[in-house]
């Protein structure tokens, strides 16, 4: 089999095709003109420059191939509304005009758990109406799914839907590294008690889900949550890390309604001076809100489950992370609570 992968150097991407190339697929990958890909090219993929803004640089990747795998998205930054409805919105829309128009057999899009809203207090399920945080991010990638979603009844577009969880492992800077640094500098707090679910997926099982996706005739028009259902709680999660890593767990806790309040107000801030907040209400509601979701749906269509405990992924992105950092100094102190959330 053929496989594109849009957004394939990043963290799942890579994981996504040692995947691919273990049970022999042939893989392409779509990386931005300039983008450092040696360690994609060390692998043997065959790297296609492009943007998935510009859809005339989609047609060479896309030719011949079996199965579309569509990752690129922005995340993790700090940037304009408009930016983000770029690449997320028409992006995604021009991959599945492209999907379409080569005949690709199957499409396999991640949108975002963030979309059903946070802090709901149950196991949500894949039915759940969406109640977005007005933030780019999350807004952007809600507007993407209604796009592939209206194309899958409009143009029979062979796309399956996956809402994965916050996924860590090894070689992830966004949320296990920035967390790992952040406990090694005893910068770290904890918002409110400490007890709420975090919805935390290892990456490879979050792989599983999409190569499951891929193979699983019945999956097309269907949208499925990828994640644990055996979630850690805040402290469990944190304190699991430090412990890991020689790290003192945190113990200074910040009431969830300051901190939020506090970050409306850095946002406010950061928009007038240009620079980034030092805490967002994403970073906020991401570590301080309960929030957990159900995948009975994906165990009983896909065959999906989880294969990797949230603390043996731990153990293994951890020694990861002390095999980077031991000749490193500690990091500088810098209280930043959270970032933009993954997926995609």
């Amino acid at each position: 089999m053929v496989t594109l992968i849009t957004g394939g150097n990043g963290h799942l991407g890579r994981f996504l095709v040692q995947a691919l190339q273990q049970r022999g697929d042939t893989v392409r990958v779509l990386a931005l003109p300039g983008e450092d890909t040696s360690w994609l090219e060390s692998c043997g993929v065959a790297i296609h420059r492009g943007d998935v803004r510009d859809p005339q640089t989609l047609v060479a990747p896309m030719r011949g191939v079996d199965g579309v795998f569509h990752l690129a998205a922005l995340i993790g930054v700090w940037r304009p509304m408009a930016d983000y409805r770029a690449v997320n919105v028409t992006g995604t829309e021009n991959v599945c005009r492209a999907v379409l128009a080569e005949g690709v057999r199957r499409l396999v899009h991640v949108s975002s758990w963030t979309i059903y809203g946070m802090g709901l207090g149950k196991a949500v399920s894949e039915d759940h109406p969406a109640s977005p945080l007005k933030e780019p991010h999350v807004l952007t990638k809600l507007e993407a799914e209604k796009g592939v979603q209206q194309m899958i009844v409009q143009d029979r577009l062979p796309a399956v839907v996956l809402r994965p969880g916050t996924f860590f492992g090894p070689n992830d800077q966004l949320h296990f590294g920035r967390v790992a640094d952040r406990l090694r500098a005893g910068r770290w707090i904890v918002i409110g008690p400490g007890e709420n679910a975090l919805p935390l997926v290892y990456v490879t099982d979050v792989v599983q889900g999409l190569l499951l996706a891929l193979d699983t005739e019945a999956a097309v028009g269907q949208t499925y949550n990828i994640t644990d259902d055996r979630p850690l709680t805040q402290l469990q999660f944190l304190d699991a890390i430090a412990n890991e890593i020689g790290a003192k767990p945190p113990r200074l806790h910040i009431p969830y309604r300051a901190l939020y309040g506090a970050s409306c107000v850095a946002e406010r801030l950061a928009r007038l001076v240009g620079t980034e907040p030092i805490v967002t209400r994403l970073g906020v509601k991401l570590f301080g809100t309960d929030n957990r979701h159900a995948i009975e749906k994906a165990r009983r269509e896909l065959g999906y489950s989880p294969a990797v405990t949230l603390q043996e992924g731990i153990r293994l992105a951890a020694a990861w992370y002390r095999s980077q950092r031991q000749s490193e100094p500690s990091p500088q102190p810098e209280l930043i609570v959270g970032g933009e959330a993954q997926v995609g």
